[in-house]
């Protein structure tokens, strides 16, 4: 397990349209939120600027890129992302290929690679429309399984494949889970959504939460209420470990 406290658990998802508005979210957010997602959405209007400073002011960055090319493109376009000195990087685990080349192309650097196993807004029939037989849960770990023979640092999974996921690859390997909902909330466009409770029990180390919490009416409220889940479930499973055996 990693040594993140539990605020760094959490990783709010700036999906919104404009750098500007997710500069608002931050500031509004303020030091209850550490660790911020940065996606394909932002990238295309000012997102790289705005996570070099993210780094700046002590943020953690997770820069949500998807890579997926030919071994060669990959493994120097994750080669340039080294320098900007973020915490993960995601590229799709299609293929050993590009898994490999993503690896030779972090060399040295910092940063952690994550595979993206199956959206976790694909259902089994979606799967089946890419030519996939199997179910989202079995690709989901055959994928992940691909990751950490490759050298990966971790997967993107949902929380109902983390326990599966956590059994396979061992104690080390990192399980960052999207699609997390509060009990009773709507599930917008996800498929395979988790309670942050569930999924942090399932063995996810972190929980990325977007819309909850970026469409709050307050987001600092908002996020506190996730941190306080998250830290509920890591004292009940702290507690469980050093009880009478």
């Amino acid at each position: 397990m990693s040594h993140d406290t539990v605020r760094d658990r959490l990783i709010v998802a700036l999906d919104m349209p404009s750098v500007e508005e997710a500069r608002q979210l931050v500031s509004k957010l303020d030091d209850t939120v550490s660790f911020y997602k940065v996606g394909l959405e932002l990238l295309f209007a000012g997102g790289l600027d705005l996570a070099r400073d993210l780094r700046r002011r002590g943020k953690r960055v997770f820069l949500d890129m998807k890579l997926l090319d030919i071994g060669n493109t990959v493994e120097r376009a994750v080669a340039n992302a080294t320098e900007l000195d973020i915490t993960f990087l995601t590229v799709h685990g299609h293929d050993l290929k590009t898994l490999r080349a993503a690896v030779a192309g972090r060399a040295s650097g910092k940063v952690k690679l994550l595979a993206v196993t199956v959206l976790t807004n694909l259902t089994e029939e979606d799967l089946r429309q890419q030519g996939s037989t199997l179910s989202p849960a079995d690709l989901v770990l055959r994928r992940a399984e691909l990751a950490h023979a490759a050298g990966f640092d971790g997967v993107i999974a949902s929380g109902q494949e983390a326990a599966r996921i956590r059994a396979s690859t061992g104690p080390d390997f990192l399980i960052v889970t999207p699609g997390i909902r509060l009990t009773g909330s709507a599930t917008d466009d996800q498929e395979r959504v988790m309670t942050p409770e569930h999924a942090i029990a399932a063995g996810a180390n972190h929980i990325v939460v977007g819309r909850p919490i970026t469409q709050a009416d307050d987001p600092k409220l908002a996020a506190e209420t996730f941190i306080h889940h998250i830290r509920e479930v890591i004292a009940k499973a702290t507690a469980g470990a050093s009880g009478p055996h």
